[in-house]
């Protein structure tokens, strides 16, 4: 396998591995409140940490500054509109975990995500390759 689709893998594994903690492990009372209300620091906060977990990933596998920069913010921007629509969709809505339309609405949230990484690692590739 060449070198550069070994990295483009690792890549998306790490941030991948970066989601998982940052949407399941690391989120707080906080950053879970609020969910209805557009400007909310808790989501806020939460979209920061997902940046600040993709600029140590970025930087494993080399990343030019203004790129890593450059995806940092648009990935807050994305991440925390992404999460603003399924908060006011399913909490606003008073969705449950036994409807489907739960689970519809949090299955698409995260492809919309991982969409976002692919989205990274393309940009990513385009700066370095």
């Amino acid at each position: 396998m060449p070198d550069h689709v070994g990295t483009v893998l690792l890549l998306i594994l790490l941030l991948e591995l970066k989601h998982m903690f940052a949407d399941f492990y690391l989120q707080t009372e906080k950053m879970l409140s609020g969910r209805c209300d557009y400007l909310h620091m808790g989501r806020a906060q939460h979209a920061a940490v997902h940046s600040v977990g993709s600029v140590a990933v970025l930087a494993i596998v080399g990343c030019p500054s203004w790129v890593l920069i450059a995806l940092a913010v648009l990935e807050w921007v994305i991440h925390f509109h992404i999460d603003f629509w399924k908060g006011y969709h399913s909490h606003c809505k008073q969705l449950q975990p036994n409807q489907c339309q739960y689970w519809r609405a949090v299955g698409f949230d995260q492809f919309l995500h991982h969409a976002t990484y692919v989205g990274m690692v393309a940009l990513w590739a385009a700066a370095v390759f």
